[in-house]
């Protein structure tokens, strides 16, 4: 049942003992959208733990040092930025038939949750949890404003992507009334990389295939490859953007397999076509722009799948791409 912003305020008021889920592969806006949740219920007086099947990328240290969990037995179980609660992955896969509320911005959200709060247009999850705290009334302080800022930021691209609004640019300039250091944080998300970083964008690059006359890009890592090169799992963050940055290229692909013969793709447009439509066609979703799901087989059944659905979009013809 989807609910709006007031029914959601008085939720969170409302209740107590709070799981938060977020979903597998964190990236920011899930990471600032559950810890700016959590801090803010344990600020009210509530009791709230993050959740994640994966460990917390040290790239975004500062949302969680000094966190520590607390003892409860849950009561409350909220998911923010998880559209489906297939994302949750193996270690929350238990929770996903009991999540209360949901707080989203993705199109494609499946309406798992018993309550949902979704704004499709707006930037990020956390522009929507900013709003909620709003009608809370909640008084946020600088390391939830910095999590908030950091959800914005990440899934704005530095607020270079069509989602940025002039609301996303109106809650930042809210956000940085509280002292936070957006220089700091704005180059360890998207100035800083590590060797092993470096390394991965340096296999991504080498192994970038063209189809449909170069206007599609696609990349594929495979575990025998991660097992050979010694690719860092934890750097893959981000990495789908790389499959777009070349000139002509209007969908970008990177597949990377998780497990034998499954495989997590991710997909980009840099174009007007919808990604999110063609995930769609595998069971995914995602936005406009930026997509995904999951494929099983061989690696070369998903790409000539994954081509059997973008070439369409694209106005081809595959068999004659």
């Amino acid at each position: 049942m989807q609910i709006n912003l007031k029914e959601t305020a008085e939720f969170l008021k409302s209740h107590d003992n709070y799981y938060i889920l977020t979903h597998q592969s964190p990236d920011g806006d899930t990471m600032g959208s559950g810890f700016g949740l959590c801090y803010a219920l344990r600020k009210s007086g509530k009791k709230a733990n993050v959740l994640c099947s994966d460990e917390f990328p040290k790239r975004y240290h500062f949302m969680y040092e000094g966190y520590e969990p607390q003892k409860f037995s849950p009561e409350t179980i909220v998911a923010v930025d998880v559209a489906d609660r297939k994302l949750l992955g193996s270690k929350l896969a238990q929770y996903g038939d009991y999540v209360d509320l949901c707080i989203d911005h993705h199109v494609s959200n499946e309406d798992y949750a018993e309550k949902l709060l979704v704004y499709p247009d707006a930037s990020a999850t956390c522009e929507v949890l900013y709003r909620v705290l709003c009608e809370m009334d909640f008084e946020p302080d600088k390391q939830i404003a910095e999590c908030l800022y950091t959800g914005i930021a990440t899934d704005t691209g530095c607020f270079k992507y069509a989602n940025t609004t002039q609301l996303a640019h109106t809650i930042t300039a809210k956000l940085m009334e509280y002292g936070i250091n957006i220089e700091q944080i704005n180059r360890e998300m998207f100035d800083i990389k590590s060797k092993a970083r470096l390394k991965v964008e340096q296999y991504i690059n080498s192994a970038m295939e063209y189809y449909l006359d170069d206007k599609c890009a696609m990349a594929a890592v495979t575990l025998d490859t991660i097992k050979k090169t010694g690719l860092a799992q934890e750097e893959f963050e981000g990495i789908a953007g790389m499959s777009v940055q070349l000139e002509g290229v209007q969908v970008g692909v990177i597949i990377k397999e998780k497990d034998e013969g499954k495989f997590k793709v991710s997909m980009r447009s840099a174009s007007d076509i919808d990604v999110s439509a063609i995930c769609a066609k595998f069971g995914g979703g995602g936005h406009v722009k930026a997509a995904g799901c999951s494929l099983e087989g061989s690696l070369d059944d998903v790409k000539l799948r994954l081509l059997s659905g973008i070439a369409p979009a694209m106005g081809f013809d595959l068999w004659l791409a």
